[in-house]
């Protein structure tokens, strides 16, 4: 079994599981950084591990819910059971399941599936991004006045000058929305948005998304521009608005 073919597997069988408890009013707990847990996340992470240990059993595992599991191959596995849980407790589709393989600092493969609007996206380097069958390619817009630019939380964004960022780049543009979380990547990989910026995320958040970006065509970078997918920020674009987006993210007001 591939790599992208692993990752696509994992994500969709977790990603059902979740599903399985969406919108049936489930008891929520808090997190100490204040973020909300559920039944749903630790479910599908268990599932996406066991998964995950049967197959590759000498490599790492790190999830959101469930910490670090240790290996021997040198490879880690990055598991986001359900990216959007404040939107999943709310009973809001845009939620979803991502999966990522790295090797040191380098994204192997990684997957996004979307269980409640039934979408799947993965990528590999080399090997395309892959979206309901065919290739994934992101927008040809070229300017930002016409581009459609996502962030996850309007408002949000610290230290100050990165939310002044944000809002001077959706002033900037045709559309400015909160499709947050990584559905908004999903829609920058399939053409449907032009720009995502996230301003603070962890490993498990942002890995998948490096390769299904890129191999859509697009850019992806932390905050300060390093193509990374282990940045703790993200600024997902096509690549006909990546310099003036990075360029309006770094006009410090």
């Amino acid at each position: 079994m591939s790599l992208i073919q692993a990752v696509s597997e994992v994500a969709a069988l977790a990603g059902a599981r979740a599903l399985s408890y969406w919108r049936r009013n489930l008891a929520v707990e808090w997190k100490a950084d204040g973020s909300p847990v559920t039944r749903a996340d630790r479910e599908g992470e268990t599932l996406a591990r066991e998964w995950i240990a049967a197959r590759f059993p000498k490599d790492a595992i790190m999830g959101e819910e469930l910490g670090e599991a240790p290996g021997t191959s040198g490879r880690r596995w990055l598991i986001d059971p359900v990216d959007g849980t404040k939107t999943f407790v709310r009973g809001v589709p845009l939620w979803g399941t991502l999966i990522a393989v790295v090797e040191g600092e380098t994204v192997l493969a990684g997957a996004a599936a979307f269980p409640a609007v039934n979408e799947l996206i993965c990528a590999a380097p080399g090997e395309g991004c892959w979206h309901e069958g065919g290739r994934a390619s992101v927008s040809t817009i070229a300017r930002l006045d016409e581009a459609t630019i996502l962030t996850t939380d309007m408002g949000a964004a610290k230290p100050a000058e990165r939310q002044e960022a944000i809002e001077r780049l959706t002033r900037a543009a045709a559309i400015g929305r909160t499709w947050g979380d990584c559905y908004g990547y999903l829609l920058v990989a399939t053409g449907r948005a032009e720009a995502m910026v996230d301003h603070r995320m962890s490993d498990w958040d942002s890995a998948a998304l490096l390769p299904i970006i890129q191999e859509a065509g697009g850019v992806f970078t932390d905050w300060d521009g390093r193509v990374t997918g282990l940045g703790k920020s993200a600024v997902a674009t096509n690549s006909a608005l990546a310099r003036d987006v990075r360029t309006v993210l770094g006009e410090l007001a």
